[in-house]
């Protein structure tokens, strides 16, 4: 899987609280997901869906080696980038002209995996026809998800999450004898997180037992109710939680009874709130999927000033409206769902909904613009890890200036900062999609923005392979261009044209354009244009063996980037140089290619890191050293892959690619060259580059052996009868069990031994008996 070559399998984050109860629904659930590939847990919000199926994902990572992927849909609302979400989470970069559907049916193929879609009933018609198009086509692949709704697609098994058990409040018995109940557990576990100390007791018993009737053992209120005692008393909530469900029953008698339920406990939680800090929650509800101090102060502080906003958060905090997280090492905050669409509500009540979403939108094309201005400088890897983790939000901009009209010039300008961080990261598909929407949203009227948004979409065409789009937007670019008489403007379409030229196999072109605006680009204050301007030249050049002219060029980037302690475009200097010097001086190119390749790991360049160990690989078969070059390919190949990309795009270089694959195969034979791809593609990230720099061999292939102890002697002797070849209907009939039975043995069987097939089984069974079956 894509994230494997950063040391990991899967994505599922580690729980911050206890896990209570819900013991025969994670059995079930697990039993279910062993019998069918796709299993649903549904039920209302608020319930616990999405906790349950992390915990039952967790449980079952084992039966999964391919990995376990939790893909959060929760905050999305455009059906078209469901595909992305998920390819985005399995962390496959964009750079092809694949669909994103296409590229997760490649990655996945035949591979164990579980999928866990969180959250699908706002996307219940797209994530259904993803989720059967992935089903048909990848015969290992299982999906665990959480809906409000099932996706009634063949082959769904339901599984309905019902409240947690609680206790008739006219019957409590003991305290002892409450403990029990899972809603009262949760509950008591919370309250003394809360307020350490806190116990149940006879009492507070019968307080307690009527707070989890009230809430209808649903797990969200509960966790609110709890942390309400940080300043009430138990029989103080439970005075509130009466009062409240008489208004709510009178106000919405419509609404089903569990919904009017947490509605109570949410408008509850509200009122108790001071109005300063119900302001602040619901300005707080324009961010989508999280935000941090410096975005809530510039979006919904108001007059409040920095000391009293971090209070106000740090308040709402403590009362369980909002999530403190830390990735990435810095803090950030964000509402559950349901309190966020509570939030707009009230700010849609207040007449304020316009102006934070303008706020929002203003607020995050300052970001990207200064993320844009300091992109040639050392805070990169900061902003592109920064950028990373506002994408939501960034996405929820960009849909208001869609929407809104007037507002597209300004989405414009977002896509145009938001375009480096979309090549950087290989998201070349989602970034494709923006510039469509935004250009077509601004209608035609000839601005510099417009020619930037054109050429910026040409440039990621051509990344793709699709040159034909990417004339057609230098096209449309070059007439607007001529209509507004600028010569930034024209500046802007020669470099997209000479960068298109590269992707279509003609350098003497691109040397052509770019030359034509290299003592313009000198002399600008843009050092982004100015260094990407030298690399194209420098590619070119390098292409057309032009090492002189292709070193020089380099070497200016060079000298800028180190200046200014830049990344990207360094480790992008260091791979043209060492490909230009590659066939006049091998031993000199290493060394270039091997600082650009621990270059792209400080921004985590999958595609940078591929077209180091790529290069590398032909120097080492140039070498005749045929089997560490092979093991290259193999790594280069799963990087590509990470990236999102099917390999080399550059005509040139996909035919050097071929030589090597070809030299390597006929030098090895077809058995050891196919053996040292598959030790490649098996590195991770870390050992590809320890590899390819010299620092120790690659590890060799896994031969684990595992011993039949861990079998049951029921699995074992289902195992024996795979071995003799009999199908799942066989073994059943023999053994007298159901056909279901069977298939829950020997996906523990699989899941025991590390294996994905019945083969594998099969060699295993003949490596314990020493003896062939019969």
């Amino acid at each position: 899987m894509a994230s494997s070559v950063r040391g990991r399998v899967g994505n599922l984050p580690l729980d911050l609280t206890s896990f209570v109860g819900r013991r025969r629904e994670v059995t079930e659930a697990r039993r279910l997901l062993a019998l069918s590939r796709l299993v649903t847990l549904t039920g209302i919000g608020g319930v616990g869906k999405t906790r349950l199926a992390l915990r039952v994902a967790t449980e079952a990572q084992r039966a999964f080696e391919d990995g376990v992927w939790l893909v959060e849909l929760g905050e999305q609302r455009d059906p078209e980038l469901v595909p992305d979400i998920v390819a985005a989470a399995l962390g496959i970069r964009e750079n092809s002209v694949l669909s994103p559907l296409q590229l997760i049916t490649d990655l996945v193929g035949e591979q164990k995996v579980l999928l866990v879609l969180d959250n699908c009933e706002h996307l219940v018609d797209a994530v259904a026809k993803l989720a059967e198009t992935l089903l048909r086509t990848c015969p290992e692949l299982r999906i665990l998800a959480t809906s409000r709704e099932p996706l009634l697609i063949g082959g769904e098994t339901t599984l309905r999450v019902q409240p947690m058990t609680a206790p008739d409040p006219d019957r409590t018995g003991s305290a002892a004898g409450l403990a029990q109940y899972e809603a009262v557990t949760l509950f008591v576990e919370r309250a003394t997180a809360a307020v350490p100390g806190f116990e149940l007791t006879e009492d507070n018993q019968a307080t307690i037992a009527r707070i989890c009737h009230k809430l209808d053992g649903l797990p969200l209120p509960l966790e609110l109710a709890a942390a309400r005692l940080r300043a009430m008393s138990a029989d103080q909530i439970l005075d509130r939680l009466n009062d409240r469900y008489r208004l709510l029953t009178a106000g919405s008698r419509g609404a089903p009874s569990r919904q009017q339920t947490l509605r109570m406990c949410i408008d509850w939680s509200h009122d108790l709130c001071t109005e300063t800090e119900r302001r602040l929650w619901r300005r707080l509800a324009v961010f989508t999927h999280g935000f941090e101090l410096d975005g809530a102060e510039g979006v919904a502080a108001g007059d409040l000033t920095p000391d009293d906003l971090l209070d106000l958060v740090a308040s709402l905090v403590d009362k369980s409206i909002l999530i403190r997280e830390e990735p990435d090492g810095v803090v950030r905050y964000r509402l559950l769902e349901t309190i966020r669409e509570y939030g707009l509500e009230r700010l849609a009540d207040a007449g304020e909904k316009d102006d934070l979403r303008r706020r929002h939108r203003d607020w995050y094309a300052g970001l990207t613009a200064r993320a844009e201005a300091e992109w040639i400088g050392p805070a990169q890897p900061e902003w592109i890890t920064r950028l990373d983790r506002e994408q939501a939000n960034l996405r929820d901009a960009l849909e208001y200036c869609i929407a809104e009209p007037g507002e597209a010039e300004a989405g414009l300008r977002i896509t145009n900062a938001v375009y480096l961080f979309w090549l950087s990261r290989g998201l070349l598909g989602e970034g494709r999609r923006w510039l469509d929407r935004t250009l077509e949203a601004q209608g035609g009227a000839p601005t510099l923005d417009r020619v930037k948004a054109l050429c910026a979409a040409a440039v990621l065409a051509g990344n793709q392979g699709d040159i034909v789009t990417g004339t057609e937007m230098v096209d449309r670019a070059r007439e607007a261009a001529a209509a507004l008489d600028s010569p930034e403007a024209d500046t802007l379409v020669e470099h997209a044209a000479g960068h298109l030229a590269i992707y279509n196999g003609d350098p003497e072109r691109a040397v052509r354009f770019l030359d034509g605006i290299l003592e313009t680009v000198r002399g600008e204050e843009d050092r982004l244009r100015h260094v990407s301007t030298l690399l194209g030249i420098a590619m070119a050049a390098a292409l057309l063996g032009d090492t002189a002219r292709a070193t020089e060029a380099a070497e200016e980037v060079l000298a800028i980037t180190e200046l200014h302690q830049e990344s990207v475009y360094r480790s992008y200097a260091l791979y043209t140089l060492g490909l230009a010097l590659w066939q006049q001086d091998p031993s000199q190119a290493r060394p270039l290619l091997e600082q650009g390749l621990r270059l792209s790991g400080v921004v985590d360049d999958l595609l940078g890191a591929a077209v180091c160990v790529e290069t590398i690989a032909w120097i080492a078969a140039d070498a005749h050293q045929f089997q560490p070059a092979t093991v290259l390919l193999g790594g280069a190949q799963v990087l590509w892959q990470a990236a999102g990309n099917p390999g080399v795009m550059i005509p040139e270089l996909r035919d050097f690619h071929d030589e090597c694959e070809q030299r390597a195969r006929g030098a090895l034979g077809q058995r050891a060259f196919e053996a040292a791809l598959r030790q490649g593609a098996g590195l991770t990230l870390d050992e590809i580059v320890a590899f390819a720099v010299g620092d120790e061999p690659p590890p060799a292939e896994a031969t684990t052996r595992h011993p039949a102890a861990e079998l049951t002697p029921r699995e074992q002797e289902v195992a024996d009868l795979v071995a003799r070849g009999l199908t799942n209907r066989a073994i059943a009939d023999q053994l007298v069990i159901s056909q279901r039975t069977v298939q829950g043995h020997v996906e523990h069987v699989l899941s025991k031994l590390g294996f994905t097939s019945r083969a594998q089984i099969a060699a295993w069974v003949v490596e314990q008996s020493h003896d062939p079956p019969a």
